[in-house]
């Protein structure tokens, strides 16, 4: 199936959970002939309220550049040098993440495609979830890709060495 036009917009913030949904896009994209839109929303340190009293050029092209590093990053650790394998498109937009990837997935026929990480109560209190806010909002099909298997098992180990508890290296290597 190769549709003209069909984009596979996917949020890219740099995350494990963004980087796998990342992924599901260009398999996505691959499948159904489409571009891959890579689109990676930024802010100002301190968000609008930072350059509400008339925006200083130079900090914000220098913001602006590290979201675009940022962004560069993240497709060179999810795909490397040989790229995702589709055409490809990278969007670097200042703004707030979920408003901005429901601007850019405006036609019916996109596919935008979020992680939809798992988060603790704490987190959900403290920060809005993107992946809801699009699947609320969006004038196309939504794709709420859940976390990699590996990413709890990073997060679980990260929490260990945060405390300084000792790492069981039971069952991470098989024996034959």
């Amino acid at each position: 199936m190769n549709k003209p036009g069909f984009r596979v917009v996917a949020g890219v913030s740099g995350s494990l959970g963004s980087l796998t949904a990342l992924h599901r896009a260009a398999s996505e994209a691959r499948a159904t002939g489409a571009t891959l839109w890579a689109v990676l929303a930024w802010e100002p340190p301190g968000g609008d309220i930072a350059h509400r009293g008339g925006p200083c050029p130079e900090p914000l092209a220098a913001w602006r550049r590290l979201a675009v590093d940022r962004l560069t990053n993240a497709l060179d650790t999810a795909f490397g040098s040989a790229g995702p394998g589709v055409p490809l498109e990278r969007l670097v937009v200042l703004g707030k993440p979920a408003k901005v990837l429901l601007s850019v997935a405006d036609r019916p026929d996109d596919l935008l495609v979020v992680g939809a990480g798992a988060r603790g109560r704490l987190r959900r209190a403290l920060l809005p979830s993107v992946a809801r806010y699009c699947l609320a909002r969006a004038s196309c099909p939504v794709l709420a890709v859940p976390p990699s298997p590996l990413h709890r098992t990073f997060h679980a180990v990260h929490r260990r060495n945060t405390w300084k508890l000792p790492l069981k290296t039971q069952g991470l290597a098989e024996r034959h």
